[in-house]
């Protein structure tokens, strides 16, 4: 089942590959992929990449660039390369794979496609019949976030190293001390890529860890809470439950709208007092059939999938949202795409995005301010409704703007791209003190691309 997936080779980068012994192996043509095999995403070829396809072709290596990107990307990256190149690959459909060997003139066995990603390059590769080699994506140093399908993708190639059919099928491609190092790394493997199960294991080992750190640990939780409202509203939001359109399951809809019932019972009333955090976790607990939860919609390898207890994204946006409008200090956030369904009426900032999975994928916020607040949720109407209240009246009020937003194709995916800013605005005056950048969006388009408004494509 996973064969389909496996490369020939793996390299850690196009530099630690030995050119000349390709050749010598008897391949003829390289095809490349561009983003984030030999540059990051979206930047212009470098001088050492220029002067990396010039010594390639020395060797008698015809190359071609395959990339999903659109002609614009690619002719500005080939601006100082002589190359061959297929903008709109479509990969990993093989016609534009077969279409790169024809152009090289060269024979299938020939060729050779290098590239970052195993569901598209590597994929497209071995269902075209071509040779291929995984080289390890290139990663900014303050990049921590890189998406569930890079999890996968490292599982994949645990069981392919573990595959002796499959494993290393085109021998020493390696520069000197290159394969060593690779072999170090395999050593250093994590547990988690070894397979799904092992992912479970140690999916298991941060809950445990997180209850640990927790009871070990000097932060005071807020357990507080009451029936009686605070007097000042900070603010208040409202959002649909269940969402309708194309490609949305009604049923797994209805169950998310019982989820988030269940969950904001929970919460609403929590009283958070000075130096108290507030935890989604510690407070809604873990999701079970047993207390009522179903399945609802969950993210899993950036797809959309029924999950038990799925839909509690929404309650987390919903309380995100309202703390973004106070003082208070949010000290754990994790997002997912908010593009999971087409936006109906005004676009409202983190009205979706935010992630939280139990335990250890958490929404935390700290109450540095000198007053109480009050968190009340509660459904109603179809709607599911939100209030932060505190004694009384903060200095500044705060507002959620949004620059910039489109949506652009990049490869054969769509994506939502915005800045996102928070506004600090003096009460007193009504001048803005600050403004914050909160999100740089890049979130992939989850719903049929039909949908996307077409005057917000660029």
């Amino acid at each position: 089942m996973l064969e389909k997936y496996y490369p020939h080779e793996y390299a850690q980068n196009v530099f630690s590959i030995d050119y000349q012994k390709l050749y010598k192996k008897g391949f003829r043509g390289i095809i490349f992929d561009i983003d984030n095999t030999l540059v990051h995403h979206g930047d212009d070829s470098t001088p050492e990449i220029d002067d990396l396809f010039r010594k390639i072709q020395s060797f008698g290596l015809k190359t071609l660039l395959l990339s999903n990107n659109d002609n614009e990307r690619v002719e500005r990256f080939t601006k100082n390369i002589d190359t061959l190149y297929i903008c709109d690959a479509d990969k990993p459909d093989p016609r534009n794979y077969l279409k790169a060997v024809k152009m090289l003139n060269i024979k299938k066995e020939e060729a050779v496609v290098i590239g970052d990603q195993i569901f598209t390059d590597i994929l497209g590769a071995n269902r075209s019949g071509l040779a291929s080699i995984l080289i390890g994506f290139i990663r900014q140093d303050n990049e921590k976030w890189i998406g569930k399908r890079r999890y996968l993708e490292y599982m994949i190639l645990g069981c392919w190293k573990h595959n002796r059919r499959y494993y290393r099928r085109i021998g020493d491609i390696y520069k000197e001390g290159a394969d060593r190092n690779m072999k170090k790394k395999k050593q250093k493997k994590l547990f988690c890529e070894i397979s799904p199960f092992t992912y479970e294991i140690s999916k298991s080992k941060e809950v445990c860890k997180r209850h640990i750190k927790d009871l070990t640990g000097k932060e005071k939780f807020s357990t507080a809470k009451q029936k009686e409202k605070l007097p000042n509203v900070v603010f208040s939001y409202s959002s649909g439950l269940i969402k309708k359109g194309k490609g949305i399951d009604p049923v797994l809809q209805k169950n998310k709208a019982r989820n988030i019932r269940l969950a904001s019972a929970k919460i609403n009333g929590m009283i958070i007092h000075p130096g108290e955090t507030f935890s989604f976790w510690r407070t809604v607990g873990k999701t079970t059939k047993r207390k009522g939860y179903r399945d609802g919609r969950i993210i899993i390898g950036d797809k959309l999938m029924p999950g038990l207890g799925g839909g509690l994204c929404n309650l987390g946006n919903t309380i995100h949202l309202l703390v973004l409008h106070s003082p208070l200090t949010v000290t754990e956030f994790h997002s997912h795409s908010d593009a999971l369904a087409p936006d109906h009426g005004k676009r409202v900032p983190f009205s979706s995005g935010t992630s939280v999975s139990y335990n250890y994928i958490d929404y935390r916020f700290r109450n540095d301010t000198d007053q109480d607040v009050q968190l009340l949720l509660w459904c109603e109407k179809g709607k599911l409704c939100g209030e932060l209240r505190s004694e009384r009246e903060f200095p500044h009020y705060y507002e959620i703007i949004e620059e910039n937003h489109h949506f652009h194709k990049e490869k054969e995916k769509f994506f939502r791209i915005s800045q996102i800013y928070r506004n600090v605005i003096d009460r007193s005056t009504g001048k803005i003190t600050d403004k914050q950048l909160i999100r740089d969006n890049h979130s992939e388009v989850m719903y049929d691309y039909d949908q996307i408004p077409t005057e917000l494509i660029r």
